[in-house]
């Protein structure tokens, strides 16, 4: 069993950063791939980022690329998504989740675990 908290949502302005953490009680944390996706009112769960299980391989959908990056620290169980030039579309409930294998998934279906979620607000 895996356990997520994810912390560090808040509101934020347009063009400013915030970093998110991902706690997991596991373990084997470091067996795990993990994932990042955020849930807009009215809209489908949407991948944001995705990370192996030693952290060698990321993968972001084009919306977040070059302004997302996801880590983690299999010392301390943790995972975190750094994100820059926040825009207003952002806004978002954001997730981290789990998934029993080693290489990056990126269906919300393929995930294991999922965390309560943190609202991330970016005001214009």
């Amino acid at each position: 069993q895996v356990q997520l908290v994810e912390s560090g949502g808040g509101l934020v302005q347009a063009g400013a950063s915030l970093r998110l953490s991902c706690a997991a009680t596991a373990r084997t944390f470091s067996s795990y791939a993990m994932g990042w996706f955020r849930q807009a009112p009215g809209k489908e769960r949407e991948f944001v980022a995705g990370i192996s299980w030693n952290g060698g391989d990321t993968y972001y959908p084009d919306s977040v690329k070059g302004r997302f990056a996801i880590s983690r620290d299999n010392a301390k169980n943790t995972v975190y998504l750094q994100m820059n030039s926040l825009k207003p579309e952002d806004t978002a409930v954001y997730f981290c989740a789990a998934v029993n294998q080693g290489v990056i998934a990126t269906l919300a279906w393929e995930y294991d675990y999922w965390g309560q979620g943190t609202q991330v607000t970016v005001a214009s």
